[in-house]
């Protein structure tokens, strides 16, 4: 494989070519005529048991800080292929290291936890697993964020990668992540050694499936590429009493409705319309009979923002707004609203743009005209961030890989049928050719970073 991986950035004949339809909720797509490079050749030859390893993962999942036999399967995997591999660091992370002569640190990240969802594709390796949250909550487990596609491209890329090592110098660093959902599991690994126990990377690099692009296409976004993701409560204070008799009392309900209100005014008229931010109240619980006014009233918030300014400024403003209204309601002092921000946030995620442009320019370089394409940022949370915000020195680069088989992307665009989102019971990529994309780009992103001089 080393002298055809000697190859692999250069272009082979033009090949029909269709990604094999592994998945039966996808339905087949036609052939396309695209070039094949060695690399791609090497990885449809693999592609048989990757597809075995993703449907085992996808029939496992398992919750955030729970992933022991994730982590220990693909450990195994990385020994056999010579990394020198470390497990439990920052809970179940495993990170293995491949020294191969001076140069860059490359850090490439995949993540392994899965969500509370109860599975509703229809797949025949659909997951059947129930287990308990922490919060003691019986739920379905299901991979419906496509970590399972993540994991899946990871060990090709490290099984390539691994056969490559005369194409390229330096270091790999490759970590599989806990714990992105809750979005602590890069801070945990960070906080257990991943920066002094290991090699500290120069450039970091992962991707993500997406939900609302063509599947094989791949997308970049310079600069803020996902939002800062804060959870924040608000307990509503008042003085409850007898539904009849409302003049006795301060109605949380009636303040905390107020208070929603309001807060809708921190985007619509104190945010700069070109630095986007969300302010959404996700639930408002309150009361418990027809004819009692309650003492408390309780709001669960999720706040969105790009820059730390930004999230300062919404959160400052939650706190003024949720006091202001209160004081207008003629609440007493000692029953004023409980702005309670939560410990655990997720960073924004940020590619520098000089970086990114260039990773970008390297895969249009390689991929046909047309497969790599300039994405909006979304207002989604990804703890990837974190790994470039403890050293701002670090070229860090996150892109999309589409999973949306052709056919459904024209349907839902001639309004036919609705795509489901990420982190739906009903959302299958077409897993094949997100795999087999996102082992192409990494692994030629990595040997670009790598490179000999």
């Amino acid at each position: 494989m080393r002298h055809a991986l000697a190859a692999i950035l250069a272009v082979a004949s033009f090949t029909s070519i269709a990604i094999a339809q592994t998945d039966p909720a996808t339905p087949p797509t036609a052939p396309v005529e695209t070039p094949q490079s060695a690399i791609g050749a090497t990885i449809a030859k693999d592609m048989e048991g990757l597809m075995a390893l993703y449907r085992d993962l996808h029939a496992n999942p398992e919750l955030s800080e729970q992933e022991v036999n994730t982590a220990a399967k693909l450990a195994k995997r990385l020994k056999a292929l010579k990394f020198d591999v470390t497990d439990k660091v920052g809970g179940t992370g495993v990170v293995a290291v491949m020294k191969n002569g001076s140069g860059p640190v490359l850090l490439i990240r995949a993540d392994m936890d899965a969500l509370p969802v109860v599975e509703q594709t229809g797949l025949p390796f659909a997951s059947k697993v129930r287990t308990k949250t922490p919060e003691g909550v019986e739920t379905g487990v299901m991979h419906a964020c496509g970590h399972d596609t993540h994991m899946t491209a990871f060990i090709e890329t490290a099984k390539l990668l691994a056969a490559a090592k005369d194409e390229w110098k330096g270091t790999l660093v490759m970590i599989l992540q806990p714990a992105e959902e809750v979005g602590r599991g890069a801070r945990l690994m960070l906080e257990d050694g991943l920066y002094t126990r290991f090699p500290k990377p120069t450039h970091a690099i992962a991707f993500h499936d997406a939900a609302n692009l063509e599947a094989g296409k791949i997308g970049y976004t310079p600069g803020y590429a996902l939002a800062n993701v804060d959870s924040v409560d608000i307990l509503v204070r008042g003085v409850g009493g007898h539904g009849a008799y409302p003049q006795t009392t301060k109605d949380p309900i009636v303040l905390g409705s107020r208070i929603v209100g309001t807060l809708q005014t921190l985007v619509s008229r104190e945010q700069e319309p070109s630095d986007p931010a969300v302010v959404t109240v996700g639930s408002f619980q309150g009361g418990a009979k027809h004819n009692i006014i309650p003492d408390e009233a309780k709001l669960l918030l999720t706040i969105r923002s790009y820059s730390d300014e930004t999230r300062a400024k919404l959160i400052d403003g939650i706190k003024r707004i949720s006091r202001g209204e209160a004081i207008a309601a003629g609440v007493p002092d000692d029953r004023m609203p409980v702005v309670t921000v939560k410990d655990e946030f997720t960073p924004s995620t940020y590619n520098p743009p000089e970086f990114a442009e260039q990773m970008a320019g390297v895969l249009k370089g390689h991929f046909p005209e047309g497969r790599v394409v300039k994405t909006q940022a979304v207002m989604g949370g990804e703890d990837f961030g974190r790994f470039y915000r403890a050293d701002k020195s670090i070229h860090s680069f996150i892109f999309w890989v589409g999973g949306v088989p052709a056919d459904k992307m024209a349907a839902a665009q001639a309004g036919q049928a609705p795509l489901p989102s990420l982190h739906s019971p009903f959302w299958a990529p077409q897993a094949d050719a997100v795999i087999a994309t996102a082992s192409e780009a990494m692994t030629v992103l990595a040997l670009d970073i790598l490179k000999k001089e």
